[in-house]
């Protein structure tokens, strides 16, 4: 069942798409409201589901991208079928597209942290980079590399005193 998150996720979609619609394609190129509202609902509920199931999976720039693709294409299919008016649909749609992934980013940031992130109760399992429990730290001590190559240096320039056999110098 969905929960009030999922609910209230969907309706911010719902009113995002549709205002951006609204000025893009009603303000701009005079599309009735109708058509504007039935192009925002098919466009909210199948973006909403993809979300649902392609964020978790791909993250929030190939998800918003992958949105993008979406909005140009339902904008310029339902444009096509259902506006009276003639208008330069690609532009329309690549318009809309665009301005509705620029949303879709917020969106997404909302739906990680308010939807998908706690359903996750197992710190080890979150996978975001302030998240990570299983880091340590190394410490180890600094190498002076003037000074190693200065003490062999030193060895080079020093004779080597020869003893005997019997420890004695020669």
């Amino acid at each position: 069942m969905a929960s009030k998150l999922h609910i209230k996720a969907f309706l911010m979609k719902l009113v995002v798409t549709t205002a951006v619609l609204w000025v893009i394609l009603g303000l701009f190129y005079k599309v009735n409201f109708t058509d504007i509202l039935i192009t925002s609902i098919v466009l909210t509920v199948v973006g909403f589901l993809g979300d649902l199931f392609v964020l978790p999976r791909i993250g929030n720039v190939l998800a918003s991208i992958t949105d993008f693709v979406l909005a140009m294409v339902v904008v310029w299919v339902l444009g096509s079928s259902i506006f009276d008016e003639r208008i330069a649909l690609g532009t329309a749609s690549f318009i809309s597209a665009l301005i509705l992934m620029m949303g879709e980013l917020f969106l997404h940031r909302y739906m990680e942290s308010h939807i998908f992130e706690p359903q996750i109760t197992n710190p080890e399992e979150k996978t975001g980079y302030y998240q990570r429990t299983n880091l340590q730290t190394e410490f180890a001590e600094e190498v002076d590399v003037d000074e190693i190559s200065r003490e062999t240096k030193e060895k080079e320039v020093k004779p080597s005193v020869k003893k005997e056999k019997n420890g004695k110098r020669k």
